[in-house]
């Protein structure tokens, strides 16, 4: 669940496998975390809601992969070293060669950029407001 207050994001957090009961709970769950417990941002206040607009972003189930198969416009990624783990989505602007999107994605793990990790990639259906 993607909130962005006057096109700036203003607040983002999801699951990328299931933990709730049923797709709709799940969206609900992270739209509540997104509102309230994004750590880059104070909790999204009632007078702020006509300035927002929110996007969801279903999540394929996770194919393990190799570098090769990774394409930044077509697939989101998961990295994994122990239990670090990162997640970028795809099609985001800036992130146009599969290395930007390795280096975000570990630096958001705290995985370093020369550690080798498991990478995972998935595919998103995104639903804006």
């Amino acid at each position: 669940m993607s909130i962005k207050k006057r096109g700036a994001l203003r607040g983002c957090i999801g699951t990328y496998q299931p933990t709730e009961e049923n797709l709709a709970e799940e969206i609900i769950a992270n739209a509540i975390r997104a509102a309230t417990e994004d750590p880059r941002f104070p909790p999204l206040t009632p007078d702020e809601l006509p300035e927002v607009s929110l996007s969801v972003d279903v999540l394929s189930p996770p194919e393990e992969c190799s570098e090769g198969e990774l394409d930044p416009r077509r697939y989101g990624v998961i990295v994994e070293r122990g239990w670090r783990r990162g997640l970028l989505l795809p099609d985001l602007p800036g992130v146009d060669t599969v290395e930007e999107q390795l280096r975000i994605a570990k630096m958001k793990a705290g995985i370093s950029a020369d550690e080798p990790c498991r990478l995972w990639r998935f595919t998103v259906e995104r639903h804006t407001e």
